[in-house]
């Protein structure tokens, strides 16, 4: 991905739920609700404080996180349906989920 977000922002991948019930039963597309967690792709270099010194992210790349559902702003990058959103909007980190996409 060639996409570098600015400031406090995180570019995130929404995870896919599974759409079956615990019963089996198969839910349609478009009963679903979007989820509500994610994976990290981009991380920002962080925002500025008041003296201009930069404040670390405490994200990075391959978490997985939980937001809020109006969270973010959806945009389609090299055919990938994201969302981008600062920092703040973020709820936490989701421990013992870590990415399937392992670096080489």
């Amino acid at each position: 991905m060639k996409f570098r977000p600015l400031g406090d922002r995180v570019v995130v991948k929404r995870v896919t739920e599974e759409n079956k019930t615990a019963g089996g039963i198969i839910i349609p597309d478009t009963a679903q609700e979007k989820p509500q967690e994610g994976e990290v792709v981009a991380v920002g270099p962080g925002g500025r404080d008041e003296d201009g010194e930069r404040i670390a992210m405490d994200l990075k790349v391959g978490d997985r996180i939980l937001f809020g559902k109006w969270s973010g702003t959806e945009v389609k990058i090299d055919g990938q349906d994201l969302l981008i959103m600062k920092e703040s909007d973020v709820m936490g980190v989701i421990e013992g989920k870590a990415s399937s996409k392992k670096a080489a």
